[in-house]
């Protein structure tokens, strides 16, 4: 940035400890209606604070040993994951279990307490489609880019990506290439920030970004920056702090973030918290969420913001989990 951080406003200054007791908090709250309303998300959510948390510098914030039973306590004898002790087996909540056990080191416990990693690794294999090479969700089949990246995420951390028809995946992100360079949710649909990220980052992992055409996907996404320096999902929308990692990643991932302008999407992620009670919020004044804070958090990392943990582009995990586990 222009200035030092230390002499912007108090307001424009990333509020760490604030963020820290705002994630801690937020398993506390069994009184409130909200917390139950939200039990669909219980793993995600964990993955989310967990993430920001380590991102923040504070990987001790939550207690470990907790952390651990509550996943494996989620865990289906198909080796799959529900979103909380009770519910249905879902890709997105396994990608979940297996990046937090990852993040704190735990992927062993797998093997000891658990279903262990082949039975995981299975759970996710069998949701592939082996005509079309993408991803259900769960046994009832919606299909999504989504869970494609998901599987994966969670099958590289593995090391099980050889379980799956890895090449059949590819050519099903190849179709869902639009011609502005994006990609949308399948064949023909429109392109958008977050299948996007899935899209690139799947080829990431495939080792194929050369079907990416980077150049006009650059420019689609550097389009997504509007005034007041947020980042929007798709053309004519509102800006919102999530798409400051979806958009963000993405265009690390291709070499392109210099295309946008860095200190005006810092600013706005930073006007975006609530620096009292801690959160980030989806745009300034609204009301803060785990899931904006995660993304505002690691998108302020992607942007080298003084005192946070580099985040993987790719993973959206710690760089020192990755670097740990894959090498990256």
């Amino acid at each position: 940035m222009s200035q030092s951080f230390t002499q912007l406003p108090e307001e424009l200054q990333l509020a760490t400890s604030a963020h820290v007791k705002y994630i801690q908090s937020l398993d506390t709250r069994k009184d409130e209606y909200d917390y139950w309303l939200t039990e669909h998300l219980r793993l995600n959510g964990l993955y989310w604070g967990l993430t920001a948390l380590h991102l923040l510098g504070h990987p001790d914030a939550l207690p470990r040993a907790e952390t651990i039973y509550f996943v494996l306590s989620c865990q289906h004898e198909s080796g799959g994951f529900g979103a909380a002790p009770g519910h249905d087996a879902h890709m997105l909540s396994t990608v979940s279990a297996v990046q937090i056990l990852a993040t704190v080191d735990a992927l062993d416990e797998l093997e000891t307490r658990g279903k262990g990693k082949a039975q995981v690794g299975q759970y996710i294999a069998n949701l592939q489609n082996r005509e079309t090479g993408t991803f259900a969700g769960d046994e009832w089949g919606e299909e999504d880019t989504r869970f494609l990246y998901g599987a994966f995420n969670a099958l590289s951390l593995l090391g099980l990506l050889d379980l799956i028809d890895v090449d059949k995946a590819v050519n099903h992100i190849a179709a869902c290439a639009n011609f502005d360079g994006g990609y949308g949710v399948n064949p023909g649909a429109e392109s958008h920030s977050g299948q996007i990220f899935t899209c690139v980052a799947a080829l990431t992992i495939a080792g194929r970004q050369d079907l990416i055409d980077k150049e006009r996907l650059g420019r689609w996404l550097s389009e997504r920056q509007i005034a007041g320096g947020g980042l929007n999902g798709r053309p004519e929308k509102k800006e919102d702090v999530c798409y400051s990692w979806w958009v963000l990643s993405s265009l690390e991932m291709i070499g392109k973030t210099h295309w946008i302008d860095k200190d005006q999407l810092i600013a706005f992620i930073l006007r975006c918290q609530d620096t009292e009670k801690g959160g980030i919020s989806d745009r300034p004044g609204d009301m803060v969420d785990v899931w904006h804070t995660v993304f505002g958090v690691a998108g302020l990392s992607l942007l080298r913001y003084p005192g946070l943990q580099p985040v993987d582009e790719v993973y959206c995990m710690p760089k020192s989990t990755t670097a740990r586990l894959l090498g990256r």
